[in-house]
């Protein structure tokens, strides 16, 4: 009898302890709550759902060169890959586009002007900022004062001086091409350029961004140099 009794209040303890020890686990790591408002979930769908149209583009697009070149390729392998050549190309710089987009002028400020303060070279931190900042609008080219920003560009100081692929960046003024998928593209990035804060960080240099009008037709040279390819190995012919 006093053995049953020691079974069912030791079974009571144990559940009595987890339940203690569920409580205690609960209190300790309480759930993560989205308190987030309305508004910026929305913004947070908006953009997710802006993602996915990108992707879906981008699958639709490659879907299409996909069944283009195995078209081409019943017809005339070499055609074909001529025509992929050339698109990669297109898609690394190494051509001259011509298409919608709008011009930003590097100036020095008015109130530098004014003072006679001597003009300063743009850091590369600012430019880079800069870069970053046209690439998150969704820019399709960029020529920073001549010079074509491919997939191997680097902008970093060399003796004192901002340099874009090697060759340095003139003190202001000098202009920055931005070219865009359409001209929808290039209207938004106007918008989008003239709101945001990274004027600020030009006026703190002593330098401004005169942002052009949105453009039609712009012409951007393509990139002029050699294209690093080391990873890259040619396979001999009949392999």
């Amino acid at each position: 009898m006093k053995k049953a009794v020691y079974i069912r209040f030791t079974i009571i303890l144990l559940i009595v302890g987890f339940m203690l020890a569920v409580q205690y686990n609960t209190v300790q790591n309480p759930e993560t709550r989205d308190t987030r408002d309305v508004w910026a979930i929305r913004q947070e769908l908006a953009r997710e759902t802006e993602l996915h149209s990108e992707l879906l583009s981008e699958v639709r697009m490659l879907e299409q060169t996909i069944g283009k070149y195995e078209n081409m390729r019943n017809e005339s392998p070499e055609m074909a890959l001529n025509d992929t050549v050339n698109q990669l190309k297109k898609d690394i710089g190494l051509e001259e586009f011509n298409g919608p987009g709008l011009l930003i002028t590097v100036e020095p400020s008015l109130e530098s002007i004014a003072i006679g303060q001597p003009i300063e070279g743009i850091s590369p931190d600012l430019l880079i900022r800069l870069v970053n900042e046209i690439n998150r609008f969704k820019a399709k080219v960029v020529d920073i004062d001549g010079k074509r920003i491919i997939y191997s560009s680097a902008i970093r100081d060399v003796n004192g001086k901002t340099t874009v692929n090697n060759f340095a960046i003139r003190n202001a003024p000098f202009t920055i091409k931005i070219g865009t998928s359409s001209f929808e593209d290039a209207k938004k990035m106007y918008n989008q350029l003239e709101a945001s804060a990274i004027g600020d960080d030009f006026y703190i240099d002593n330098l401004r961004l005169e942002i052009g009008d949105p453009v039609d037709n712009l012409t951007i040279s393509g990139y002029d140099q050699s294209v690093n390819n080391q990873f890259l190995l040619e396979i001999p012919g009949g392999e």
